[in-house]
């Protein structure tokens, strides 16, 4: 008789799953450090060292949650987790890690940590979802030291060329090219060879809400 090897059971049960805020909460403080200013903010501008370690320490933490970690030419970052159906598009979640000179911890940071805390309590859970998760963060978003503004994800939709990005320089002359190369995040997959099956972004209040509360 023959028998058939039974296939591993994953649980799907999500009804009162919640992510641990506390590490989350750990993850942005830390990644604050890096750039921190006086006054409790952070000043981590594109492609600069500081952006560099700051891609380091989350790139870090994706591979330690099991994700693979794929860089597309102009230094956009997937971290993958797989899914049941490697031939579905991922669901994607993201934003972007660089930061306005006088930034604050939460602005694009949030986007990005929080999908690596759905990615881990996933894992915590041994939950595993049909299609991959991936959670992406964007190069130069803020457009502080480089123009144009929102320029990895703008390479990415065809808004503009890659070629046009590379020859952006800063006030010193530097170009996006020389220094994702300098920072070691000059990837090989062609921005936008990518696809994605759907795509969410948490992003703080930034505004009057705050400013009315009289809240940091």
């Amino acid at each position: 008789m023959n028998t058939l090897t039974p296939t591993p059971s994953y649980t799907t049960a999500t009804t009162g799953l919640r992510i641990d805020g506390e590490r989350l909460w750990a993850s942005l403080m830390e990644l604050a450090q890096i750039g921190a200013t006086p006054k409790g903010g952070v000043c981590r501008l594109a492609l600069t060292d500081l952006d560099r370690q700051g891609r380091d320490l989350v790139t870090r933490w994706a591979r330690e949650a099991g994700m693979s970690v794929t860089v597309d030419k102009i230094g956009n970052v997937f971290m993958r987790r797989p899914g049941r159906n490697p031939a579905l598009p991922p669901v994607m979640t993201g934003s972007h890690i660089d930061t306005q000179p006088t930034g604050g911890k939460f602005d694009g940071n949030y986007g990005v940590l929080a999908g690596i805390e759905v990615v881990r309590t996933l894992n915590d859970h041994g939950i595993q979802t049909e299609a991959p998760i991936e959670v992406a963060f964007w190069t130069n978003e803020e457009g502080s030291r480089f123009v144009p503004v929102m320029m990895g994800s703008g390479v990415f939709a065809k808004a503009f060329t890659l070629e046009h990005a590379y020859a952006a320089r800063d006030t010193d002359g530097k170009t996006v090219r020389e220094e994702l190369e300098r920072i070691g995040y000059i990837g090989e997959q062609e921005p936008g060879d990518h696809p994605i099956g759907a795509y969410f972004e948490a992003h703080i209040e930034q505004g009057p809400v705050l400013e009315d509360a009289d809240v940091t």
